[in-house]
């Protein structure tokens, strides 16, 4: 088969734009002979179970599904009932970037908070913990939060544990979108379930795509009272794979090792590593802290359209001229140093930097 696509060539909209790790694919080709039971019945799923469980706990679940907004809407179906809501951070990816998914395909009520940084804390999750017992209003049940943050900001364990504390105690589960849970992990060099299990959390949505898989995400619970009827909401869902061995053996690949960490660690650096290169251009402000992978800037839009033509990334937010910059793990210092130097050029070229 002819390559569709300059197979050296990277941008920074997103850790969804890589490949597949080289050892996932070999673990999905290992999957490969002959026959095994369809719909998850396989000895790759039944491996998995323990392999979740070393990082998780042993009371940890894991239900493979295809993506994260499944990840997301079948772990929050399972932990809400037709009458109960989700609070959620404003910028939250299950509020802005599902497609409504959760409100259309499972019917779950989203009551968003305004954040800082992306980030809940007890005091912003009471903004919307209220109304207990009012037929009027949908019914506060489950707390979601991402580990990182769709702001590329981080939760410690010991923001997280408080964070959960107080949940608990108001009557209120806890859900992790952990698309970048390994991220978080490696950035704050400490185990998974440091920010998960151990801090309280209920239910994750583990995310496998955006670190080296070819697809799958994974529906985790953490607390076997939180959540229910996963394996009949997956069904539903339209998340039962009949040939699940591809997407578990992937999943233990990433998890049996270290590759998880490797690869977090490695996007994190070159997420850094941009940050710096780019940091004393002039005319560009990073307005955020960069903690993980993300790297946030604010570039004139003329500088934004040219750039754009050269490397895919994405705009954040068009009003400030906000732009986001992701590194993924197959992102080399070459790629980023060749970034960054399109970036001083086009800010030399730009009017706006020329005046100031």
């Amino acid at each position: 088969m002819i390559p569709r696509h300059d197979p050296h060539l990277k941008a920074f909209a997103s850790d969804n734009y890589a490949g597949v790790h080289p050892e996932i694919l070999q673990a999905i080709a290992t999957a490969n002979g002959g026959h095994q039971i369809a719909y998850g019945e396989d000895a790759y799923t039944e491996a998995l179970q323990d392999v979740f469980r070393r990082h998780f706990g042993e009371q940890a679940q894991a239900w493979p599904v295809f993506n994260g907004t499944a990840a997301n809407v079948v772990s929050l179906r399972a932990m809400t009932r037709p009458w109960e809501a989700v609070i959620c951070a404003e910028t939250a990816h299950i509020n802005t970037d599902e497609g409504g998914a959760p409100e259309v395909t499972a019917g779950i009520k989203l009551l968003p908070v305004a954040t800082p940084d992306g980030k809940l804390t007890p005091e912003l999750v009471d903004r919307q913990a209220w109304g207990f017992g009012d037929v009027h209003r949908a019914q506060p049940r489950v707390v979601s939060v991402s580990n990182t943050t769709e702001l590329g900001t981080l939760y410690t364990p010991g923001e997280l544990a408080a964070l959960c504390a107080h949940a608990h105690e108001r009557g209120l589960l806890v859900h992790l979108d952990g698309s970048r849970l390994t991220n978080a992990a490696a950035a704050l060099d400490v185990p998974m379930r440091a920010l998960t299990t151990d801090a309280g959390v209920d239910v994750l949505s583990f995310g496998g795509t955006k670190i080296g898989l070819l697809y799958g995400e994974a529906v985790v619970v953490l607390n076997p009272e939180a959540a229910s009827g996963v394996d009949y909401i997956r069904k539903t869902f339209m998340q039962l794979s009949s040939k699940m061995r591809f997407v578990s053996a992937q999943f233990e690949a990433l998890l049996a090792g270290d590759l998880w960490l490797r690869n977090a660690r490695q996007a994190n650096a070159m997420g850094r590593r941009l940050a710096d290169a780019v940091r004393d251009i002039p005319g560009v402000v990073l307005p955020r802290p960069v903690e993980a992978n993300a790297v946030f800037a604010v570039l004139p839009p003329d500088v934004t359209e040219r750039l754009q033509k050269r490397f895919r990334f994405y705009t954040w937010n068009e009003a400030t001229g906000e732009v986001r910059w992701m590194c993924a793990f197959d992102t080399t210092e070459a790629d980023v140093d060749a970034f960054a130097a399109a970036v001083a050029e086009e800010m030399a070229a730009s009017p706006r930097t020329q005046a100031g």
